[in-house]
């Protein structure tokens, strides 16, 4: 076993800490990872207050991280020294039913996916996340980090870039395509990056017009304040996908409205109550309401090669390991432009 350092929540709502926690011997297949950056998204805050249900105390948060190996197991082959790695939000899975068989890993029917942090490994082991100096992580969880991505931006990508992208692509996000982006924060501002990047025509549906230029600069066509009625009335039928990456519940019936015959509205933010519906909002235009989680390792890769070949990663705010709590509540307040990322090197 070896013991790093760490910031943990001890207790759900609790603030958090500095601690040590314990990473299990490199095995066969494992990769041990020096953690040099790590994202915070705005799940690390639902599942450190208990907000998605019950949770597993201490909790390490952090499933967006940037890494360096240094050391491999005498069984891998994907990965040696010195690599540049990320760990996203899964760190197992069954393997062996019919979605883990096809790369839809995040869609474990046998089981489950195993959560970075939150979770109980296949030894009935806790795991800890990413907001800690080193994790091991079995060879086949782990993704290459393109030469051309910092690591620093590239963290985000392991949650933000690849919940965006996978629906994005699955959904056909593409020339001839509108789409439209609920919210412009950690998620959105890289939904907005990835859907320009494939070629589509993309509107930014924020609460106001406060973010407007950097939505602009990152790619949207459009941008309109959802606290306008106006809005509405004049966006009604005009999209193929909409894609919600806010965990505030919406008007789902209003946001419908939106789109076209057999258009989409897809939720990657998951808000922590339930929301209604009125299911003429879907029958009429035959319209679908979906959900998309993360992608598998292979897509995972493919995002990342993705914006690499773009040349774009996350737009971040490098903070130390000391200004967590801090960053929590400026993230529940949309106070980030765009995602903070933690400098492992201060823990």
């Amino acid at each position: 076993m070896t013991t790093v350092a760490a910031y943990a929540a001890p207790a759900a709502k609790a603030p958090l800490e500095r601690t040590t926690i314990e990473r299990r011997p490199v095995g066969e297949f494992d990769v041990l990872i020096d953690i040099k950056f790590a994202g915070i998204c705005h799940s690390d805050i639902h599942q450190a207050q208990e907000g998605w249900g019950e949770a597993i105390f201490p909790m390490v948060p952090g499933h967006e991280i940037a890494g360096v190996v240094s050391e491999v197991g005498s069984g891998v082959t994907k990965y040696k020294v010195g690599d540049r790695v990320g760990v996203g939000c899964m760190v197992d899975s069954c393997r062996e039913c019919d979605n883990c068989k096809a790369g839809l890993e995040q869609y474990c029917t046998g089981g489950g996916m195993i959560g970075t942090y939150n979770a109980l490994d296949k030894n009935g082991e806790p795991t800890y996340g990413g907001y800690s100096q080193k994790i091991v992580v079995d060879e086949n969880y782990v993704v290459r980090i393109p030469d051309g991505l910092s690591l620093d931006v590239a963290a985000p990508l392991l949650c933000a870039g690849i919940t965006t992208y996978s629906p994005l692509k699955h959904w056909n996000a593409g020339p001839g395509k509108r789409v439209a982006i609920v919210g412009m924060g950690g998620l959105g501002h890289m939904a907005v990056k990835i859907a320009h990047a494939l070629g589509a025509e993309v509107t930014v549906l924020s609460q106001s017009l406060r973010k407007k230029d950097d939505g602009l600069k990152l790619g949207a066509d459009h941008y309109y304040a959802t606290s306008d009625p106006k809005t509405f009335e004049e966006l009604a039928g005009s999209f193929d996908i909409i894609l919600s990456t806010v965990s505030a519940p919406l008007g789902l019936d209003t946001y419908l409205s939106l789109l076209k015959t057999d258009g989409a509205f897809v939720n990657v933010g998951a808000p922590e109550d339930p929301v209604s519906l009125n299911l003429f909002s879907v029958i009429m235009g035959r319209k679908s309401l979906a959900g998309s989680g993360i992608g598998g390792i292979q897509e995972t890769q493919e995002m990342l090669d993705f914006c690499a070949e773009h040349g774009f990663g996350a737009e971040i705010e490098l903070i130390r390991a000391d200004q967590i709590n801090e960053a929590y509540e400026r993230v529940q307040a949309s106070d980030v432009r765009y995602r903070f990322v933690i400098d492992t090197a201060t823990i």
